[in-house]
């Protein structure tokens, strides 16, 4: 074959395979021209549109976006989001007024995680700064030797049960709500993926440990948590922090009482209510999404503020203060330090009114410790 019949068949081929496919090509709805200009044109229905835009869809998802719900077999009682792609428009506060998923996205990133992160680093600072000016807080006196029992056993078990498991999800929360920010452009995706993964598994089993140690600690402590003479006083005051002179306080001194009523008893509840219904593990209620983001909003806002709390009381029962973490590990203090830091507390137990010894001595003799 000569080369020309090679070049003439190239050329022609092209045109040949076209001639055919068109043959082959079923006829097609014509498209009117400036179909766009019908006053009509938005309100159309798929059908209408179909007619003057073959393949232009474009009502069906407007539907879809303005939460429009499609048929569904399934009961409204138990799936009442059957058919139902995208949510109904809604304006929590913080966000614009757009569909709920969207505005649940603009209330977590553009409210709940920087001021909440905010909110923790500045409690950190202060408590940074604090601990630079002040240190730690010393006994005046010299120690007697004498032991008063403050804690018993079974009291101890409920707080480190209860701190334990709150640890867990504090630490699991915080890297599921900043890891993205900031561990992932260190770890990577892969890394970061897995322990995220196992930190959620984490806290899906430490909330309902919490719940059970938090209702416990409520029990325990709430009789010696209820308001007493002097508890204004001491707020008022300060408790004496930034001064030399530490103000008198029984059992557990107001600011004491503030975190218990306000951080376990109130933040403790909704955040325990919250995080059981978002593990779908409360009775009589049918989950659906905007019900699953209003919970998670609730329980993102109140674990901040009990986290910025219970920094405060993680500081004093650490580096604070000496010999709190003791009391708190031993369950015993010294004469000396209940009198300087619960001065009615040890003035009752002088005068017989609480017994400086709870739970029965060991058969190995009195404790010291």
């Amino acid at each position: 074959m000569s080369r020309t019949m090679i070049w003439v068949i190239a050329w022609a081929l092209p045109w040949l395979c076209s001639g055919v496919a068109a043959q082959d090509k079923p006829a097609t709805a014509a498209v009117a021209a400036e179909a766009s200009a019908d006053p009509q044109y938005l309100q159309q229905s798929n059908a209408q549109r179909a007619q003057v835009q073959p393949g232009n869809n474009a009502p069906v998802w407007r539907q879809v976006g303005q939460g429009a719900t499609g048929y569904s077999s399934l009961p409204k009682t138990q799936a009442p989001e059957a058919g139902n792609l995208v949510q109904p428009f809604v304006q929590y506060p913080g966000s614009s007024m757009t569909n709920a998923g969207e505005a649940w996205r603009q209330v977590r990133n553009n409210w709940i995680i920087p001021y909440g992160g905010s909110l923790l680093f500045i409690v950190l600072g202060a408590l940074g700064i604090f601990y630079w000016r002040r240190g730690t807080m010393t006994l005046h006196g010299q120690t007697t030797g004498r032991k008063i029992e403050r804690f018993t056993p079974f009291e101890r078990s409920a707080h480190w049960t209860n701190a334990i498991a709150f640890c867990v999800l504090a630490v699991s929360g915080l890297v599921m709500a900043f890891g993205k920010f900031l561990l992932l452009p260190i770890m990577g995706s892969s890394l970061f993926g897995w322990l995220t993964y196992a930190l959620k598994n984490a806290h899906n089993f430490a909330g309902p440990l919490f719940a059970v140690s938090l209702v416990v600690v409520f029990v325990t402590f709430a009789k010696d948590n209820m308001p007493s003479k002097g508890d204004l006083t001491w707020l008022l005051k300060g408790g004496g922090l930034f001064g030399g002179q530490e103000i008198p306080s029984h059992r557990f001194n107001a600011g004491e009482k503030v975190l218990f009523w306000v951080g376990v008893f109130v933040l403790g509840a909704v955040v325990v209510v919250s995080g059981l219904f978002m593990d779908k593990l409360l009775p009589n209620f049918v989950y659906t999404r905007g019900e699953m983001q209003i919970a998670h909003m609730v329980h993102a806002v109140a674990t901040v503020l009990m986290m910025a709390l219970f920094l405060g009381h993680i500081y004093m029962g650490t580096v604070g203060m000496e010999g709190a973490y003791d009391a708190m590990r031993t369950g015993y203090v010294d004469e000396t330090w209940a009198k300087e830091h619960h001065a009615m507390w040890h003035d009752d137990i002088q005068a017989g009114k609480i017994p400086a010894h709870r739970s029965p001595a060991p058969a190995s003799g009195p404790v010291q410790v």
